[in-house]
C-alpha cells in the first residue's frame, strides 16, 4: 500500500491545529462572490474540523494565478513571516491548487497545506458515519490523492526492483503508488456496488408502501436537519455549522395536516463542491432522483442567499433532476431577518410559484408551507378498469389494500375491477404484474 500523503492527516491531540486560512483573490478571474464572504465560508468550513484552531484568515489579492506556486514570490516570502511568526501548522488555501503549487509552497512554507477539496474530504472523512459513507468518502480521497502523487512524497524518486512478476524491473515507487491506489480503489467499487444494490432493494420497498418520498434538499446550514427533527421528532445532528449531516436520514412522519409522507434528509451542497465528491455520492445523492417531490430549503438570512440557491440548482441539474420533478421552496430562518425585510419577503414569497417563508426553529409561517406539501402531493386520481385472472389474488389484495377498488365483478374468467387511483398507484401496479 502507499505511504500516506503529507494531507491525509490532521492531528486531534491535546494541542490543536494552529490554522491560516487563505482567500486567493484572482483579478483575472470573474468574479462570482464577495471575497469576504468566501473568506468566512471558507473559516467556517475550517471550524468544522475537529482539533483545527483558526488564527489567522486573510484574503490575497493577485493579478492573476502563479503556475509555480500560485503567489508572486514576494507574497510567498510575506506569508511565510506570518506563518512563522504565529507558529502555523496548516495552510489552507480557499481554491484549487495544483500538485506542483502545493509542494512547492510546503517547502517554502514549511507547513502542511490542504486546498479546497481536501478540506472537504477532511471533513466528510471526520462527518461519515455509515458503511456506505465511509467507502463514499474513501473512494472520493483516493481519487484525489491519485492525482497528487506527483507531490512532496519523500519516497517517490526511488527506483524498485523487480522480477516482472509485480511491475517490471526499474518501475519507480510512484508508479508502484498508482496501481496500488487503483487496485484499492476498484476494491471500493466493488463494496459499494453492494451497498447500492442493497438501497435499490430498499427503495424497491418504499415503492410498495403508498407514502409519497420527499427529499430535503438545500446548501449547508441552511437548516434542512432542523426542519427535519420538527417534523419527525428525530434527533438528527442540527447545529450551526457546515455539513453537520453527512449520511442521509430517512422516516416515516405524518404532516400536521395528516398527509403520511416518507422524508429524506439529505447532505448539504456547497459552491465548488468537489467532483470526487459528486462522483462518489451519487448513490446516497439518487435519493433526491426517486423523490415525488423535492424540497429547497434556503437560508434567506444569509447575504449570499440567492448565489447558495443557484449553486443548488446547478448540482440538482448534475445529478439528473429534471424541471419535470415538483419542487417547492421554503425560505427558512425568517426569524433572523429585521420586521421590514420579513415584511418584504414574505409579500415577495407570495408573488412566486411554490415558495414560502418561515422558521424551523420557532414555526413560523410552516402551517402555509405544510398545507402545500400535501396540495402537491394529493395527486390527481382518475378512474381505471383493471381485469385480473384467479391466480392474481396478491395483486388483487394489493389493489384493496390501497383503498382504490370502487366496484368489483367477478366471472368465469376472473375479475373485473373498477378503480381510482393516482399515476403513481398506477405504475406500482403494473411493476407488480410484472413479478407476478
Amino acid at each position: 500500500m502507499p505511504s500516506e500523503p503529507v494531507e491525509r492527516g490532521i492531528e486531534t491531540g491535546a494541542k490543536p491545529t494552529r490554522a491560516m486560512v487563505l482567500h486567493p483573490e484572482i483579478k483575472a478571474h470573474v468574479r462570482l462572490r464577495d471575497p469576504e464572504l468566501a473568506l468566512a465560508e471558507a473559516v467556517s468550513l475550517a471550524q468544522a474540523l475537529p482539533g483545527l484552531d483558526v488564527v489567522d484568515d486573510r484574503i490575497v489579492r493577485l493579478p492573476k494565478a502563479h503556475p509555480g506556486m500560485l503567489f508572486g514570490s514576494g507574497k510567498v516570502e510575506e506569508l511565510a513571516q506570518a506563518i512563522q511568526d504565529s507558529e502555523i501548522d496548516l495552510v489552507l488555501i480557499d481554491g484549487p491548487v495544483t500538485p506542483v503549487q502545493q509542494r512547492n509552497l510546503e517547502r517554502a512554507w514549511k507547513v502542511k497545506l490542504l486546498d479546497r477539496t481536501g478540506l472537504i474530504l477532511e471533513i466528510f472523512a471526520d462527518r461519515a458515519r455509515t458503511r456506505e459513507g465511509v467507502l463514499q468518502v474513501e473512494l472520493a480521497a483516493l481519487s484525489y490523492q491519485r492525482t497528487r502523487l506527483v507531490r512532496a512524497w519523500t519516497h517517490l524518486e526511488r527506483q524498485r526492483g523487480g522480477l516482472g512478476f509485480v511491475g517490471g524491473p526499474g518501475e519507480t515507487q510512484i508508479e508502484a503508488d498508482r496501481r496500488a491506489i487503483d487496485a484499492q480503489m476498484v476494491r471500493l467499487r466493488r463494496q459499494l456496488g453492494k451497498v447500492t444494490r442493497t438501497r435499490e432493494l430498499h427503495r424497491a420497498a418504499r415503492r410498495k408502501v403508498p407514502f409519497p418520498v420527499v427529499a430535503l434538499v438545500g446548501y449547508t446550514n441552511a437548516g434542512k436537519s432542523t426542519l427535519f427533527n420538527r417534523l419527525t421528532g428525530a434527533e438528527v445532528l442540527a447545529k450551526d455549522m457546515l455539513f453537520a449531516t453527512l449520511d442521509p436520514t430517512m422516516r416515516a412522519v405524518r404532516l400536521p395536516t395528516g398527509k403520511d409522507v416518507i422524508l429524506s434528509d439529505t447532505v448539504g451542497f456547497i459552491s465548488d463542491l468537489p467532483t470526487q465528491l459528486i462522483a462518489a455520492f451519487r448513490a446516497t445523492l439518487e435519493e433526491v432522483l426517486e423523490a415525488d417531490l423535492i424540497v429547497h430549503v434556503r437560508d434567506i438570512a444569509h447575504p449570499e442567499s440567492e448565489e447558495q440557491a443557484r449553486n443548488v440548482r446547478d448540482i440538482l441539474a448534475d445529478l439528473g433532476v429534471g424541471v419535470q420533478t415538483r419542487q417547492i421552496s421554503l425560505w427558512n430562518k425568517a426569524d433572523l431577518l429585521p420586521e421590514e425585510q420579513r415584511t418584504a419577503l414574505q409579500e415577495r414569497a407570495q408573488l412566486e410559484k411554490d415558495v414560502y417563508l418561515g422558521s424551523a426553529v420557532t414555526g413560523e409561517g410552516l402551517e402555509a408551507f405544510f398545507a402545500a406539501l400535501t396540495e402537491q402531493l394529493d395527486d390527481t386520481r382518475y378512474a381505471s378498469e383493471v381485469s385480473l385472472s384467479f391466480a392474481q389474488g396478491r395483486v388483487r389484495a394489493w389493489l384493496f389494500a390501497q383503498g382504490v377498488v370502487d366496484q368489483e365483478q367477478q366471472d368465469a374468467d376472473g375479475y373485473k375491477l373498477q378503480v381510482t387511483w393516482t399515476d403513481k398507484q398506477k405504475r406500482q401496479f403494473r411493476s407488480l404484474l410484472e413479478q407476478d
